[in-house]
């Protein structure tokens, strides 16, 4: 078989939280089409055993896919997942932190307080304990990528929807701050922001109406359902990009799926190294061409 083909992740092995449907399970698809070994978990269990089923018959090879139940924000749960996937195919090269909530919907003075903190163990603590139990792993072995997929709420604020917005943005300044960490490990850490998905979060935020997710905001739902939303393949496309060979030297950023042209990173990647493109940072006035409050 000649270099050029052979599947870019031939041979890795990468573990998927929340891939029991949505980009989640679509992101484990394309991952088995490029020849990985593919671990994936989610909290439901009938779920998830449909998508094993699912991915078991796109690969030639039903033991290329491993699933287990698991809640990202239990530690135990975690820990488990990870063991038994290492322990499954004797290594681990990629991780997708996918698992995921909307949280709740209306203002934050009116929500349920135990549903908003819900929505951060699961959206920004559960990041944290994966990356927690699989960076040991990754670091004996020498390098990694982990990928974190992200969300509108972490570049803008999103009224009514404040415990989804202000955990997505701690997961990113995470993303930036792990990816400095283990710079000097081989470990590569970035975020994907997939677009606006046509997903079980869409009916969820619909479904709770304008009154709570506010009139501006639904009708935007409402046109994004109508046209599709951005296609999953494309959040997928760029996370096989991220966890291949040809994204090496690429840390530390949020990449937009739809907008990006991420096919042409490597060609810029001095460029990109040195710079604070593709990260979260504060706008000063001078950024706007404001010649106030920026003197020492």
């Amino acid at each position: 078989m000649s270099p050029s083909s052979i599947p870019p992740l031939a041979n890795k092995c990468a573990i998927v939280t929340g891939a029991n449907r949505g980009l989640g399970l679509e992101i484990a698809k394309h991952y088995v089409a490029a020849g990985a070994k593919v671990c994936i978990c989610a909290r439901d269990a009938a779920s998830l055993e449909e998508a094993s089923s699912e991915l078991k018959k796109t690969a030639n090879d039903d033991g290329r896919i491993f699933a287990m139940r698991a809640d990202v924000s239990q530690r135990a749960d975690v820990r488990a997942f990870v063991a038994a996937s290492v322990d499954r195919f004797g290594r681990l090269d990629v991780v997708v932190s996918n698992a995921g909530v909307i949280g709740p919907a209306g203002p934050v003075e009116a929500v349920e307080w135990e549903d908003w903190v819900r929505a951060v163990e699961v959206n920004l603590l559960g990041a944290v304990l994966l990356c927690r139990e699989v960076l040991p792993h990754l670091q004996r072995k020498g390098g990694g990528k982990i990928i974190q997929i992200s969300g509108g709420g972490a570049t803008q604020p999103l009224p009514m929807l404040s415990a989804y917005a202000a955990s997505k943005a701690g997961v990113i300044r995470f993303v930036e701050t792990l990816a400095e960490e283990v710079r000097e490990q081989g470990i590569s850490v970035n975020a994907i922001a997939p677009g606006a998905l046509n997903t079980r979060m869409l009916t969820e935020l619909l479904a709770a109406g304008p009154d709570k997710v506010g009139a501006k905001f639904y009708k935007r739902l409402q046109e994004q359902k109508s046209g599709g939303g951005v296609p999953l393949s494309k959040g997928a496309e760029l996370a096989v990009f991220l966890a291949s060979a040809a994204s090496d030297g690429i840390t530390g950023k949020l990449i937009s799926a739809a907008w990006d042209p991420w096919n042409s990173l490597p060609d810029h990647l001095r460029q990109l190294q040195r710079s604070d493109v593709y990260t979260l940072r504060r706008i000063v006035p001078s950024d706007r061409d404001m010649n106030w409050g920026d003197e020492p």
